[in-house]
């Protein structure tokens, strides 16, 4: 099966329906040759069909597991800064939280320091910018998570919540004050 197979699934079956989403994301995961196209897809940023490629990804990810993204991890951190669409940035973003959960909680994922740089920028290049507050949430986590191993990461977001973050909605501030919670917490632990 072919990346032309796999674009005629995605343009034809996938919608934001879950039985269409499990539907393609059962098919790209009986076939490894699918994977690498998923994650290829979901990176032609100025075309809509890199949207759905995301959705697939993310329920493959949340529902089934995260190696197709660790299998391609310098393709996936060398391209989420460019996602465009809100709704790819989303599922983009959740992956990154999903990423750093799993780093932090399993420690032997093979991210290293370079992808994590590369994830943590673009989360704070979503932070700064004008993305939904899904977005921005899981960015906070994935910063708070990635931050326990890298002080400057929890300096850099605690300022950000306390001068931005802190004035915009309230599912954003919400988040921002329970990372800054959560920070004060580790720091204490630390000490």
């Amino acid at each position: 099966m072919s990346n032309l197979y796999l674009l005629n699934l995605l343009e034809n079956e996938v919608n934001a329906s879950i039985i269409n989403r499990q539907k393609v994301a059962n098919i790209v995961l009986k076939d490894e040759n699918l994977h690498r196209e998923l994650i290829k897809i979901t990176f032609y940023v100025t075309e809509e069909i890199s949207i759905k490629a995301v959705w697939v990804l993310e329920w493959i990810c949340t529902h089934y597991t995260i190696d197709i993204v660790l299998k391609n991890i310098d393709e996936f951190t060398e391209n989420i800064k460019f996602v465009k669409f809100d709704s790819a940035a989303r599922a983009c973003s959740k992956i990154c939280e999903l990423l750093a959960v799993n780093f932090d909680t399993k420690k032997v994922l093979c991210l290293d320091n370079n992808h994590i740089l590369k994830i943590t920028e673009t989360c704070f290049d979503w932070l700064i910018s004008d993305q939904k507050t899904a977005v921005k949430a899981y960015a906070m986590t994935t910063l708070f998570i990635f931050g326990k191993k890298q002080k400057w990461i929890h300096e850099s977001l605690k300022h950000l919540i306390e001068t931005k973050i802190i004035f915009e909605s309230k599912g954003t501030k919400a988040r921002g004050k329970n990372v800054l919670l959560a920070i004060e917490k580790h720091r204490k632990s630390r000490s």
